[in-house]
């Protein structure tokens, strides 16, 4: 009986996966005492699960220093409540990995997107992988910027490349250098429950497809919280594709005071740079070579943030994208930023990009733009370029209180094409509307729309400047005395109907009109 019982243990240890197998790094040297370097510990576990097949390598209670970890194929690293996996300070030339020495196409992106070896946690062409936990990773030794002079330096806490079937889920980042999460060309990626408090972007999703963000709580003052790219990075144009953002908060409040829980604002509105360093938002670009489509978000909230940001600046299709239900509070420029220009950084011959079929719904927005710093700044801005249209963008179900106190000069101020410029809305410091302003738009809906402002503003609801088959319905906008609802410039075939002060109207052409 007992040689039964032992051989039934044996074959149901036999039948375990390798994947369920777990490989504690203190079994392999790591301490968690804060002052230790675990690089080659934390490694050797990794290597001896992926030896086996693969598994899940455990980080117990305590505070892990480490260079750079090289994951593998079938690998969970799990971070157990307590765990801190910090990034260490490189010393005398030793660090995390080197950057890539073939970065050919680094002139086409930001530096930080050429490079991913030399971060805390990198991996390049591997499939089944996460990184899961109560844990925590911090980013104590990253730098916020790349610094190639300096020998071992790290700047990235999570770098992936040319990967699929990924998994981040319910870890906390603090101080993420660089980026907190690079996932480059990754597909079936899910990022669920994280919480990113970043020195500058959380995430960076760059050239991925089948990508599931949701639930995730990100603070990121100065730079994006949520930003979608397709650079050239990979060396070919490759789409971002097949996104879903749910369930997701984005702040831009002090750095680290989304994980101690203060949400401190020491940085006021005052400063003059705070339209552009209270930055917390979502965005699409500017890295734009192959495109995006088929993105959808929704149920998400903004707060002291720069709302959301759609640009295709290096040609590229921007295709099929839908917000719904989306709050914002106290944003610091625009609420919307949808922008079609031509930077064209990439390989010669790259063509203007396209930008359609674009539903923004169900958009609550309290207290937007009119900062010190530019206080005629803050309107929704929807911009193509000459030649280059915006083309099937629907607004609905919208309401935006803004601060408002623009004058009427404003209206006169021109606004410039800023064609080949990086695109930011604070680039722009005056909008000659205060509540959307549309220039090169084709095939355009808005309806059911409240706007209002909290100071007295002398500039229209709505400017059209070379708009072409628009209609507008069911319009409530607050209006200064004397000031226009609308201000058409070259605009043909625009429908006006139940607008709150505005008599119905069907205008086939007009070259300038007032309403």
């Amino acid at each position: 009986m007992r040689k039964i019982i032992v051989l039934l243990i044996f074959l149901m240890a036999a039948s375990v996966p390798a994947q369920n197998v777990v490989y504690n790094v203190l079994d392999y040297g790591a301490r968690g005492d804060g002052e230790s370097n675990n690089t080659q510990a934390i490694n050797a576990a990794i290597e001896a699960a992926a030896k086996n097949g693969g598994g899940t390598v455990y980080f117990p209670a305590g505070d892990f220093l480490s260079y750079t970890i090289r994951l593998k194929s079938n690998i969970t690293l799990y971070l157990d409540n307590g765990a801190r996996l910090i990034g260490d300070k490189e010393v005398n030339g030793v660090g995390y990995d080197p950057p890539e020495k073939d970065a050919r196409y680094k002139k086409f992106q930001d530096f930080g997107h050429s490079y991913w070896r030399n971060s805390l946690i990198y991996g390049d062409s591997l499939h089944d992988i996460a990184i899961t936990g109560q844990g925590m990773i911090r980013g104590k030794g990253l730098y916020t910027y790349d610094k190639p002079d300096i020998q071992g330096a790290g700047n990235k806490a999570i770098a992936l490349k040319n990967c699929y079937n990924v998994t981040i889920r319910d870890i906390s980042i603090l101080h993420g250098g660089h980026f907190c999460i690079l996932a480059t060309g990754v597909d079936n990626l899910i990022i669920d429950n994280v919480r990113a408090d970043a020195d500058r972007d959380a995430f960076d999703i760059d050239c991925c497809k089948n990508v599931h963000i949701s639930n995730c709580t990100i603070n990121s003052p100065t730079d994006d919280g949520i930003c979608l790219k397709s650079s050239f990075a990979l060396g070919y144009a490759r789409a971002t594709e097949n996104v879903t953002i749910t369930n997701c908060q984005v702040f831009g409040y002090d750095h680290g005071s989304l994980m101690d829980g203060s949400f401190k604002t020491e940085f006021k509105d005052e400063d003059p740079d705070a339209n552009h360093c209270i930055t917390g938002r979502l965005k699409f670009g500017t890295e734009s070579n192959g495109g995006f489509k088929n993105i959808a978000v929704s149920n998400c909230v903004f707060e002291r943030s720069r709302g959301i940001a759609i640009e295709t600046a290096d040609g590229g299709v921007i295709e099929d994208i839908v917000f719904n239900n989306i709050t914002m509070r106290d944003i610091t420029d625009t609420p919307f930023f949808i922008r079609l220009n031509a930077r064209l950084r990439g390989p010669e011959g790259t063509p203007v990009g396209v930008c359609r079929r674009i539903t923004i719904s169900n958009l609550n927005v309290y207290d937007v733009g009119g900062r010190p710093a530019f206080p005629e700044l803050g309107a929704g801005m929807v911009m193509g370029i000459p030649g280059y249209y915006i083309e099937d963008l629907t607004l609905s179900n919208i309401r935006i209180y803004y601060r408002g106190g623009g004058s009427k000069e404003a209206i006169d101020k021109k606004v410039p094409q800023n064609i080949d410029m990086y695109p930011d809305p604070y680039r722009w410091q005056s909008m000659p509307a205060y509540g959307i302003y549309f220039r090169y738009v084709k095939g355009l809906k808005v309806h059911d729309v409240v706007l209002r402002y909290l100071n007295r503003d002398e500039r229209p609801a709505f400017v059209l400047d070379d708009v072409h088959d628009a209609e507008f319905y069911h319009i409530d906008a607050q209006k200064g005395d004397g000031a226009p609802q609308f201000i058409l410039k070259n605009v043909s075939d625009i429908s006006i109907h139940d607008v709150k002060g505005v008599d119905n109207a069907k205008i086939k052409k007009a070259e300038k009109k007032e309403l």
